[in-house]
């Protein structure tokens, strides 16, 4: 505070003094004032006033903000009142939806128990078809295997049936060719059989074919040619002279022929001269010695067919005219078809045929064997 407010002992009142005397206190010795400071006294009239004053203006203030702080405590009530007021359909709203959304998950919660359920039941009838379709397989299989051990069996029967024709063929008729045809064709039929146990048989089968092949003329239907030419030539080969036995004879033999000729005559009855007939006769046996060298070609028989060319080449020497260049060429080709037939060498058949046979008795014994065998494993 200002120095007005403090107090001075020079302007101290009056009367304090006289109260103090008229109280009785001892009066007050100058030197002792002189030696101790006097106290002030404190003027009381301004300062209080400025405290109240001051305190009024600190109630006004406090009283204000609490106005104010209480205003806008309303303010904001209002507003979170209206704020609280627009968000309750928003809540209701959210529940409702909530309870929709509650009542879709319940119906899809049931949903999902029912595609579990379904989905259950759909794997115990995959289950169910994967057993059926495993029996289905095993049975398919088991029809398979039947199928084809019958048409291996079947082709085995078409196979043996050949090599036995092929067999018989070639004993009774000497044809290579068509025995040799027969054994291709079960080669093949072996080729088509699954089982692999019969692989080894076709060598068998195929060295037996060649065999056959190479015991056959290499030009059968050459020569078959060159005889049906030689037979059609016959007709147009001069035959020797008559006149060949008016020569000189000087041996005894000769002789007593002439003799007897003079006294013996032959004549035919249909009265053809006697040349006529003897080219006739000549011609047709040598046509047929011909035709028996053709049908022992065909039938394979190299002893036949060597004899009948003999014959023939004997014929055309006996009885035709030797030094005819058609009779020469016919007797050179006769030389030419003897020297083309192969030896006479048989081939051996019915090795395939045994081993096929064997083969086949091994294969039907080992079902049994091992039937036998599940059969006595199954037995406790």
């Amino acid at each position: 505070m200002s120095n007005v407010d403090q107090p001075s002992e020079s302007t101290a009142p009056e009367g304090a003094r006289h109260d103090a005397a008229a109280t009785g206190a001892a009066p007050i010795d100058p030197p002792m004032r002189a030696t101790r400071p006097a106290r002030p006294v404190p003027h009381r009239g301004g300062g209080s006033l400025a405290l109240a004053v001051l305190l009024a203006l600190l109630a006004i203030g406090a009283s204000g903000y609490v106005g104010w702080r209480q205003w806008q405590q309303e303010q904001r009530s209002a507003a979170d009142n209206q704020s609280i007021a627009s968000l309750q359909p928003r809540v209701a709203t959210l529940e409702t939806a909530l309870t929709t959304l509650g009542d879709q998950r319940s119906s899809l919660n049931q949903r999902l128990d029912d595609a579990a359920q379904v989905n259950r039941s759909l794997r115990e009838e995959l289950l169910g078809q994967a057993e059926r379709t495993r029996h289905l397989e095993d049975a398919v299989a088991k029809l398979a295997e039947k199928s084809l051990s019958g048409r291996d069996g079947m082709l085995l029967d078409e196979a043996e049936s050949l090599l036995r024709m092929a067999g018989e063929r070639y004993t009774l008729f000497h044809d290579a060719q068509g025995a040799a045809a027969a054994y291709a064709l079960a080669d093949q039929t072996l080729a088509a059989v699954n089982d692999g146990a019969f692989g080894g048989l076709r060598q068998s089968v195929n060295a037996e074919r060649e065999a056959l092949v190479k015991s056959q003329p290499a030009s059968q239907d050459s020569a078959l040619q060159q005889l049906t030419a030689l037979r059609d030539a016959l007709a147009t080969l001069p035959l020797k002279r008559l006149d060949s036995d008016a020569t000189e004879v000087t041996d005894a033999w000769s002789r007593i022929r002439r003799a007897l000729a003079g006294v013996v005559s032959v004549q035919r009855d249909d009265g053809a001269p006697l040349a006529v007939a003897d080219a006739r006769f000549a011609r047709e046996l040598a046509a047929l010695d011909l035709a028996q060298a053709q049908a022992a070609l065909l039938a394979y028989d190299a002893k036949g067919y060597a004899a009948a060319l003999q014959r023939v080449d004997r014929a055309l020497a006996s009885q035709f005219d030797a030094s005819a260049p058609a009779v020469q060429r016919a007797r050179e080709s006769l030389q030419r078809l003897a020297s083309q037939l192969p030896a006479n060498a048989p081939v051996q058949l019915g090795a395939a045929l045994s081993e096929l046979r064997n083969l086949r008795a091994v294969h039907a014994l080992s079902p049994a064997r091992s039937s036998s065998a599940a059969a006595g494993g199954a037995r406790p």
